[in-house]
Formats: structure tokens, C-alpha cells, sequence
């Protein structure tokens, strides 16, 4: 599994790669079918917009890949931020495939139809 730290209109310092590594790493110890994460880090440099750093973050993951998005004042803010709701899709998903019902309807019907034959052998005899 792989953290890629990409950035926009910001150079990446070694103590936020770090600190990203450190949250999204967590978030990745839920999961064991994540291949890979790609973050990307961007600042808005209009100084009218709210919400002016912005981190995003696309988890790929057997299955498919989550996508999350969020912006704050801080880089750090958006960062914990993004980590909280990346873990929760991702315990989502999780939950989705654990406990998701893989039965066939073939089986299911040639299930049913034995247990009546079965049933009517027994009622005969």
C-alpha cells in the first residue's frame, strides 16, 4: 500500500507529508484490501474565499475507490477532517462487503427445489 502527497499552488513541506501520513496511515489499518491513497493538497489564493485550504484524498481500494473532499482555514484542520470522514466510508464499504448477502438465486431455487422433492418423497412413503 502507497501514500502519494501531491500539491497545488502550495510546496509540501516534509512535517505536513509527514503529519498526512501519520492520520491517513491510521485510516488505512481498518482496511486490509486498500492498494494505494493519493492525497492532494491545494491553497485557494483568493483572498474573498472562505475555506482557502483544501485537501482530497481518493482511496483505492479492491472493490473500487473512495473519493473525499474537504476544505477549512487550516491545512492541518482539513487534514483531520478528511481523515475522520475518509474512516467512516471506509468502515462503510467494509461493512458493505463483509455483510453484504453473496448467495445466488440459482442456488437459492435448486436449494428450494430439493427440500420440496424431499418433502413429497417423505409424504409418500
Amino acid at each position: 500500500m502507497y501514500i502519494h502527497v501531491n500539491g497545488r499552488n502550495i510546496e509540501i513541506t516534509d512535517a505536513i507529508k509527514a503529519y498526512v501520513k501519520e492520520k491517513i496511515g491510521k485510516v488505512a489499518t481498518h482496511y486490509d484490501q486498500i492498494q494505494g491513497i493519493d492525497v492532494v493538497l491545494s491553497v485557494i489564493k483568493n483572498p474573498s474565499a472562505e475555506g482557502k485550504h483544501i485537501a482530497e484524498v481518493i482511496c483505492k481500494t479492491n472493490t473500487g475507490s473512495i473519493r473525499c473532499e474537504e476544505a477549512a482555514e487550516s491545512m492541518y484542520a482539513s487534514i483531520d477532517i478528511l481523515a475522520d470522514k475518509l474512516a467512516r466510508q471506509i468502515t462503510k464499504q467494509k461493512d458493505k462487503n463483509i455483510f453484504s448477502d453473496k448467495a445466488s438465486i440459482r442456488t437459492d431455487v435448486q436449494k428450494e427445489e430439493k427440500e420440496e422433492v424431499e418433502v413429497i418423497k417423505a409424504i409418500e412413503d
